[in-house]
């Protein structure tokens, strides 16, 4: 039974390959393991473990479907599901949103050895999910049906038509290792080591190889869908907004107690000598080093949506309102913009920026051209303006015109993690950003 398995899955990995080339390093990576413990199929990023009653069952009647299920397998693999599960609460519901993330790219991949009519629930959820959710990621559509709960009923139709694995062998937070579950005989090794040996970032290594390879041939935008968007997406490193900002900071001396360079030693010998009065006093300026001078820049051409500016807005302010990261006073300048500049805001302290945030309205609306923005502030600078200034953040979804010279400053074209963007086209010498 076992062996019959392994011939099966090693038949199904082969047609595969030979549809998707640049799949051959994933799917050379998982071995094959047979674990009566399960009645389907099933990953956990290692292995594929698999009933062999079923898998022969599966073969005999539906080869196609078979391969199906073990790209199905893959993309969890690549996107990562089995190590982001442990994060969230509702472990069926994240289950159910990682099988809809999976299939979404699937039905849009156009080889022969996957390909599958989809139905009408299908179509109309899709269409339904791509309106609200924008890219179907796991943890967006979490998210979503959190904020829209499913009916039971619903729910249930869902399951069936998009859950094609079994999801068990899944790292989840708190989860014993289910060797136990495993018939007398099977020595299957624990479930956490198993884990632990294809690490998360071995799966990112390879999934950004496949989008290497795909993005350099022939089947980039063709036969391969959604695939590269979705692969983009997940690859990306994401950056804390506050850490990203210390990039920018100059170093100053502040009004300010400095207990760094203070020497208990001398005073307490003062005090001792002459009673109440110290040698030494604490030094009333120290260094510092904080933001001073910054541009912010932000889109409000057409396809920028204001709920994304809003968001960008909020974190800005929490920012502000702690004090490792800007002076006292500070010097921001809040431009906004489309295929020209429409205003510019200079704001000095939290208070400014907060009552900026709140009644933020976004003004022009056309389309975006990049280049205004840099002419502007390097008036500024030839003005006197901005003398100390260290860096330009350019919020944005990155469809637009960029310059060609880069600034004497450092730019930062800064994009929003969980919404569509476009950063093919950011010039080398500026910095992405994803927050």
């Amino acid at each position: 039974m076992d062996e019959m398995g392994q011939k099966i899955l090693s038949y199904a990995r082969t047609e595969l390959y030979l549809s998707m080339h640049f799949m051959g390093d994933a799917l050379g990576s998982l071995s094959f393991v047979m674990d009566l413990s399960t009645r389907t199929i099933g990953t956990d990023a290692v292995s594929i473990r698999f009933n062999p009653s079923w898998l022969r069952e599966l073969f005999l009647t539906r080869q196609q479907m078979l391969n199906r299920t073990y790209i199905h397998m893959l993309m969890h693999c690549l996107f990562r599901h089995m190590y982001a599960a442990r994060d969230f609460e509702d472990a069926d519901l994240f289950d159910l949103c990682a099988d809809i993330a999976v299939e979404s790219v699937i039905d849009t991949m156009e080889y022969p050895a996957i390909a599958r009519l989809y139905s009408q629930l299908r179509e109309e959820w899709y269409e339904k999910l791509t309106q609200k959710v924008h890219i179907l990621t796991a943890q967006k559509l979490y998210r979503y049906f959190q904020e829209n709960p499913l009916g039971e009923e619903e729910e249930k139709r869902l399951r069936r038509e998009f859950c094609l694995c079994d999801h068990r062998f899944w790292e989840r937070a708190g989860q014993e290792e289910n060797s136990t579950k495993n018939p007398p005989g099977m020595q299957v090794p624990p479930l956490q080591a198993r884990i632990r040996k294809a690490t998360k970032e071995e799966w990112k290594r390879r999934a950004g190889k496949a989008l290497t390879e795909l993005s350099l041939g022939k089947e980039a935008g063709q036969t391969s869908g959604s695939l590269v968007r979705t692969l983009s997406f997940e690859t990306q490193e994401r950056t804390d907004y506050r850490q990203f900002l210390k990039r920018f900071a100059v170093i100053r001396e502040e009004a300010s107690v400095d207990p760094d360079s203070f020497d208990y030693g001398l005073y307490q010998y003062g005090l001792s000598l002459y009673g109440d009065l110290p040698l030494i006093e604490e030094n009333e300026l120290r260094e510092v080093r904080r933001i001073d001078q910054l541009v912010i820049a932000i889109d409000t051409s057409a396809s920028c949506e204001r709920s994304l500016v809003q968001k960008f807005l909020n974190e800005t302010v929490r920012i502000l309102r702690g004090q490792d990261t800007f002076f006292h006073k500070v010097e921001i300048h809040l431009v906004e913009c489309d295929e020209k500049v429409q205003r510019d805001l200079v704001l000095h302290d939290t208070e400014d920026i907060e009552r900026y945030a709140e009644s933020f309205e976004i003004r022009g609306g056309f389309g975006t051209d990049f280049r205004p923005v840099f002419d502007y502030v390097d008036e500024l600078q030839k003005k006197g303006t901005l003398t100390s200034l260290r860096g330009l953040m350019y919020f944005t979804d990155g469809f637009g015109t960029y310059p060609v010279k880069a600034p004497p400053y450092e730019t930062a074209f800064v994009f929003r993690s969980d919404e569509e963007w476009n950063d093919k086209d950011v010039p080398g010498w500026a910095l992405k950003l994803f927050l």
